[in-house]
């Protein structure tokens, strides 16, 4: 879909996708920015309408400012260990900083609240601070009602009211509030931002409170963060991963969505802008590995359990298969896509999109990843039931009728089926790992069956997505051009990864794909996707490429291209979904997938350099 034309935004009205920090409390998240900005936040889960979107758009879109009223440097960092965000504001006269955390709720009646702690310190001299609540309910369509009493504002629109307490006077601005104060060395001032309602009334939050409720936050997740096994190198990133990914999960359901936001542009004014607040099949598998890998268990069970609920059987009786590629975080299957076209876009990148039309393509990549998951979550966490290994049985049996079809592929291309080789290799790995669990736990299976096809696979694999040409694996049957999907083909271990086959695709990835061990995905000139503009490359992708030059024993330039990788991570280790010409983070963020490709990355480079 072509983008809407509109006069460009001026750039210097949004900050950079990358000078943000995030903080949640396992049901939505916030976007802090290094001036101390809240510019996206939806209330109360992450798929809901945004109450903050100066983000998608500067002037209309809501948000929640906090900063020291005087020039100032400043400087973000997480709380060791925690999600917890610190903005530091370094002036002439004082060093302040704000503290900024979503409570854990672990009184399901307090669970409702969804509170947001914003705590104000001045640690030297003194500083003057600002504050301003501009909330803009619904994506800025709804107008909302103010009841402001001193240190307390209401704000209340048709289907959501939110309450401010603050321990400084507040000052009401047409729809907005806003606060002038000036703390002294070692003085603090709170604002606290509730979800109110039937069972949740406004209540203050005292200084004493916001710090007991500051300690507890920090308990969690250093609570939760010590379950890690990892010991290798790089842990303060593998762990910043995890911790990420945690914030991304939604608790009630064990949902991980890929990102926390939707619109933010792969390419600025070229379209390519979509809603990630959803859970795709192929990436909350992919977590599942991650997190399993480093010992967290309980998240694994708890995506299992979505999993099997959202394996409709009756699916496999057509082409249509049992699964989705993606679905809302509280299992449901309609996802419609439009477009909010009376926001700017990030930088002027239009539309704004609020639901995602891909839920309805065939990508038969993600049963190999759903299997793949099993087979890992029954070989390092629990063995699966009897009524999981049913579903199995039934999802397998369903790609052996079904893998030689044409489809949308990994990259949710918008021009039409093809016969992609991923789609292919991860229908042989859906094969495989089935087999491989019936095999060691003497499971039932059409084990007969299952081999001949996996094998046919294999074969067609080989035989039609080689390039004589290319001299190299390509991204579907029948072409020659280089897609970095294939980098899976030795992480699957469909092929050795010292395989000449393989090392002659690796060659021609690193000469047309790779540029300073960034990966794009595919030359989008070369295969028309259905979409205009160019995109940046992608940051699964260059950690895929660290993982497949580690296993083919190239260590130095793995463990160089790693360490580029890093560099090219904002100020607290987070990544977009793509960097752009210049390093600039692009697209959603942050992104799922890449936080998980990292700690995967850093996990088997790490063994390998022993």
């Amino acid at each position: 879909m072509a983008a809407t034309q509109r006069p460009a935004a001026d750039a210097s009205r949004y900050p950079p996708i990358a000078d943000h920090g995030l903080i949640g409390d396992l049901r939505t998240v916030a976007l802090v920015g290094t001036n101390g900005t809240i510019d996206w936040y939806c209330c109360p889960r992450f798929d809901g309408p945004s109450v903050f979107a100066s983000i998608l758009d500067a002037d209309h879109g809501g948000a929640f400012e906090l900063a020291a009223d005087v020039p100032a440097k400043t400087k973000q960092f997480y709380f060791p260990d925690t999600n917890v965000l610190i903005t530091r504001f370094f002036a002439e006269d004082g060093v302040g900083e704000i503290q900024d955390f979503m409570p854990i709720a672990e009184d399901p009646r307090e669970a409702g609240r969804h509170r947001l702690i914003r705590r104000v310190v001045c640690v030297r001299g003194s500083l003057p601070f600002r504050a301003r609540v501009a909330p803009r309910f619904d994506y800025a369509r709804r107008r909302h009602t103010l009841r402001v009493d001193n240190r307390q504002a209401v704000f209340e629109s048709e289907s959501l009211v939110l309450a401010l307490s603050t321990s400084v006077p507040l000052e009401q601005d047409g729809p907005d509030v806003w606060a002038a104060f000036k703390l002294n060395e070692g003085e603090t001032a709170v604002f606290a931002l509730d979800q109110v309602g039937d069972n949740v009334a406004p209540r203050p939050c005292p200084l004493t409170e916001a710090e007991h409720e500051f300690a507890a936050t920090v308990r969690f997740w250093r609570r939760w963060l010590s379950a890690s096994r990892y010991r290798g190198r790089w842990r303060e990133m593998v762990h910043r991963s995890a911790l990420t990914l945690k914030l991304l999960t939604y608790a009630p359901t064990g949902a991980i969505v890929a990102a926390p936001t939707t619109s933010l542009p792969e390419s600025i004014g070229s379209g390519r802008n979509w809603d990630y607040r959803y859970v795709w099949i192929r990436d909350a598998a992919f977590c599942l590995y991650a997190l399993l890998r480093l010992g967290f268990t309980e998240e694994a069970a708890a995506f299992m359990d979505l999993l099997s609920e959202r394996i409709d059987v009756r699916g496999c009786a057509d082409s249509s298969g049992p699964l989705q590629i993606m679905y809302g975080i509280d299992g449901r299957s309609e996802l419609p896509e439009h477009e909010l076209a009376h926001l700017e876009g990030y930088r002027g990148s239009v539309p704004v999109r609020v639901g995602n039309a891909a839920v309805d393509q065939l990508q038969l990549d993600i049963y190999g990843a759903v299997i793949d998951s099993i087979y890992l979550y029954d070989k390092w966490g629990t063995p699966v039931s009897s009524d999981l290994w049913d579903r199995v049985v039934a999802v397998v049996d369903w790609v052996c009728r079904n893998w030689d079809q044409p489809d949308e592929g990994i990259w949710e291309t918008r021009s039409g089926r093809k016969n992609f080789l991923y789609s292919r290799l991860m229908c042989w790995v859906a094969i495989e790992r089935a087999m491989r669990i019936a095999t060691r736990r003497g499971l039932p299976a059409d084990l007969t069956r299952w081999r001949r096809v996996r094998d046919t696979i294999y074969r067609q694999i080989m035989q039609r997505g080689w390039s004589d040409k290319r001299h190299a694996f390509v991204q579907h049957y029948g072409g020659d051009v280089l897609d970095a999907a294939v980098l899976m083909m030795p992480l699957a271990k469909f092929v050795s990864p010292t395989d000449p086959k393989w090392l002659s695709t690796l060659d021609a990835l690193r000469e047309q794909l790779v540029s300073d061990s960034l990966v794009y995905r595919y030359d989008s000139q070369a295969s028309p996707d259905g979409l205009q503009g160019s995109e940046g490359t992608f940051s699964i992708c260059s950690f895929w490429y660290v993982e497949a030059l580690a296993r083919a024993g190239h260590l130095e330039e793995a463990r160089l291209a790693f360490e580029k990788m890093l560099t090219y991570a904002n100020h607290l280790g987070l990544y977009a979904e793509e960097i752009g010409r210049t390093g600039e983070q692009l697209g959603n963020f942050p992104q799922a997938f890449a936080h998980l490709a990292l700690i995967s990355a850093a996990f088997n480079l790490d063994r390998v350099l022993g």
